[in-house]
């Protein structure tokens, strides 16, 4: 008994490593197919011959063990740039992934708990409380909605078209059914589950074709000049000022290189998050005598950027983006409310600091949240910008970025020098294509160590820097299309998926049980 638990949990996270492989930048999608197939026939299987639902748990725990390990691996390099940080490496290997493999393990318990039965009903029992679980894992304890499935479908377009009508995590869930899916071939009580199975690959293939005519109308459709350009800026500067006495100057002195500023072109420029770490956004005006012989009245200044207040005795730091002026005065700025658990704040800081603990990004102390997320304005004459400004990881969360669709466009400032040589850029960057898709809106991208670029609405890469390259892309026309159904109803459009899932269980359970 014992011999046959080992040969399952290895498999088990074999099957969650090889997932992996479906995500960016690999994308090796069918390989999904299998591992979830067989992951459904084993719980089954599993289900027939034992009742330990802690077994169970264990189980789902593996796979998600196995997936997050070899996905998220990446992390630790965050703690290579700071000696103090190196003895954390180990740990953080192993307890991330086995924290987030709890929601796995969850998925697994609940669905035994509920009983299934080797039926349909069972199938989308499984299918429902795998895509809630994910839900909840993108929503508590600030929620992280990384590496969903569905961005194993990163790079086709088309079928991505879908979620600007029922967003990522009712693609999610639909994804999940699709890769189980193949399980009915082995599992199958008659031709029924055969045909549920064909049927989501029809549904699969409605789906490109859908996606497929909004691209043929989007690029048929005629484009807007601007009256202005908009450059996104990509650098290629080292992590290791975070930690070096480097001169802003010199890093400035690079960044207006890259940006090759041309004088009466009026141009937004758009520089990466965190670029200068020793510099507030009030300080940025010490260094004017780097702009005054390159930028002129029709140029605009936007970067990610220190912000630091004091209200009373307390000093308060922000991760802020900001909007100058060609002479370095503020027009606009955002404060950061979505922060990195560890790299920007330390939770339960004054407890855990006595331990020695700090966070990744900064020596001072826990940056502070902002209280909402604010549209950017910029209104000078002949030149009026609405921009909704994502700093870093908050272009990941879903449905819930925008609350108003008054604005032009998105603008995700961030560092990925954080992620070294890995896969995680990667993973960072295609966020953005999904969220250009839900929201109907332009995605601009500039990235420190990351990819820089400009994404349709559609979700199209129409220019792009490439990782760890300096240069620039410029925006000079732009093409709208209509408002889309997501961007509207958000994620209350996955209640109706769910309600649609709970209804297919009941249905399919009640033509079993006759």
């Amino acid at each position: 008994m014992k011999k046959k638990i080992y040969i399952e949990s290895i498999i088990l996270i074999l099957l969650g490593f090889f997932s992996s492989l479906s995500l960016p930048p690999f994308n090796y999608i069918l390989i999904n197919f299998l591992t979830f197939s067989f992951f459904y026939i084993l719980l089954i299987k599993i289900f027939e011959t034992s009742k330990n639902k802690k077994l169970f748990f264990l189980y789902g725990w593996l796979f998600g063990f196995g997936y997050f390990t070899s996905n998220l691996y990446w992390i630790s390099i965050s703690l290579t740039f700071d000696e103090s940080f190196k003895f954390l490496i180990p740990l953080t290997l192993v307890l991330v992934p086995a924290f987030l493999a709890l929601f796995y393990g969850l998925v697994s318990f609940l669905f035994i708990i509920l009983k299934p039965k080797k039926n349909l009903s069972s199938f989308f029992l499984f299918s429902l409380i795998f895509g809630t679980i994910e839900f909840i894992r993108g929503t508590i304890l600030t929620g992280f909605p990384w590496n969903l499935i569905a961005y194993s479908f990163s790079n086709k377009i088309e079928i991505l078209h879908i979620t600007s009508i029922i967003g990522t995590y009712s693609f999610n869930l639909f994804c999940i059914s699709l890769f189980a899916s193949p399980s009915f071939f082995i599992l199958r009580d008659n031709k029924k589950e055969i045909i549920v199975c064909v049927l989501f690959f029809i549904i699969t293939l409605s789906f490109y074709i859908f996606g497929s005519q909004k691209l043929e109308k989007f690029n048929n459709t005629e484009a807007n000049k601007l009256n202005y350009k908009i450059r996104v800026v990509s650098s290629n500067v080292s992590i290791d000022r975070f930690y070096k006495d480097t001169d802003p100057s010199s890093v400035i002195d690079d960044l207006i290189k890259i940006s090759s500023p041309q004088k009466n072109e009026k141009t937004i420029f758009i520089w990466p998050e965190g670029i200068l770490p020793d510099i507030s956004t009030n300080q940025l005006k010490e260094y004017k005598f780097l702009f005054e012989n390159k930028f002129d009245k029709n140029h605009i200044l936007s970067i990610g950027i220190n912000d630091i207040k004091k209200e009373g005795q307390i000093v308060k730091y922000f991760n802020s983006f900001t909007i100058y002026d060609h002479k370095l005065e503020i027009l606009d700025s955002y404060k950061k409310i979505n922060l990195v658990p560890f790299g920007e704040f330390l939770p339960f800081e004054k407890i855990l600091s006595l331990t020695g603990l700090k966070t990744i990004t900064n020596n001072y102390q826990s940056y502070s949240r902002g209280k909402k997320r604010n549209i950017i304005k910029v209104n000078k004459p002949d030149l009026s910008v609405r921009i909704l400004p994502l700093i870093c990881y908050e272009i990941i969360y879903t449905g819930n970025i925008f609350k108003s669709r008054d604005f032009d466009f998105i603008v995700n400032v961030s560092e990925d020098g954080w992620f070294g040589e890995s896969i995680g850029p990667y993973q960072h960057f295609v966020h953005s294509i999904y969220r250009a898709i839900e929201s109907g809106k332009y995605v601009l991208r500039s990235a420190n160590n990351g990819i820089a670029a400009i994404i349709n609405p559609l979700g199209v890469i129409e220019k792009q820097v490439d990782l760890n390259q300096s240069g620039f892309v410029d925006l000079f026309e732009t093409k709208k299309i209509e408002p889309t159904i997501f961007s509207k109803y958000g994620n209350k459009i996955f209640v109706l998926i769910i309600l649609l899932y709970i209804s297919l269980i009941f249905s399919f359970n009640k033509i079993k049980n006759e």
